[in-house]
């Protein structure tokens, strides 16, 4: 009357190429946020690329990279002692505002030394996310283009909506002044200037312009972002990090 029944064999581990294609997947990361326990100086690389997604999710076609997704590497990396610097390599379009900043937000409140990387663009809201790390460097060909934010959906027409996207763009502007070298009157200067984009107000930069005008730090590719990191966590002669 009573059938047998076998016992369930245990779930076999996921072969680690498997583990790794799905953090590939899930995180843009070839590995988790963990330091090799033989390196000298092991620092992580956190790509920042196609569209910053906030609260609404893009198209699939879209390139995207998830902020539900970083704030957690983000938090990793500072809870772990064996990751010693982070370089910041960005590539983006710009995108969610709120979720841009608080991208920026984290990484300038970091213990983590970090470095950022401006390569092929870090337009929009890319801006503060790059001026956030405690260096900042852009390749001679990237650019950036400063403008003004933008609301997206249903925009009801009444003075509370201009109020509203007033204080978002003070938000965005002091944040990067008080985060790089770039004047108040400049900057807000190059989001308004009409005439240089076809269909659009603002700037573009081109790499040296980016370092002329104060937003970024230094005309550099990826070994000098390398370097500058290395000296960051040079060990003093007290045994901590500089």
């Amino acid at each position: 009357m009573f059938e047998h029944y076998e016992p369930a064999e245990p779930d076999e581990p996921t072969p680690p190429e498997e583990a790794s294609l799905e953090t590939i997947k899930e995180l843009g990361q070839i590995t988790p946020p963990q330091a090799p326990e033989l390196e000298a100086q092991p620092f992580h690389c956190l790509s920042i690329i196609g569209q910053i997604e906030g609260h609404m999710v893009l198209p699939p076609r879209n390139k995207t990279t998830k902020y539900e997704h970083v704030i957690p590497q983000l938090v990793a990396i500072e809870q772990n002692p064996k990751i010693k610097g982070l370089l910041v390599v960005l590539n983006t379009v710009g995108g969610d505002i709120e979720a841009g900043l608080a991208i920026a937000e984290m990484l300038k409140t970091m213990e983590t030394p970090t470095v950022s990387l401006v390569l092929g663009g870090g337009h929009s809201i890319g801006a503060p996310i790059a001026v956030a790390a405690d260096y900042s460097l852009i390749s001679e060909t990237a650019t950036m283009t400063i403008h003004p934010i933008r609301l997206s959906g249903l925009v009801i027409g009444v003075p509370q909506t201009y109020e509203y996207l007033d204080k978002m763009q003070d938000r965005v502007i002091r944040f990067i002044v008080q985060h790089s070298r770039i004047e108040k009157e400049v900057l807000r200067d190059m989001m308004f200037r009409t005439g240089e984009l076809v269909r659009d107000v603002g700037t573009v930069l081109v790499g040296e312009e980016a370092v002329r005008v104060g937003l970024i730090k230094e005309v550099g590719g990826l070994g000098t972002a390398l370097a500058r990191l290395s000296q960051m966590v040079r060990p003093d002669r007290n045994g901590g990090i500089q």
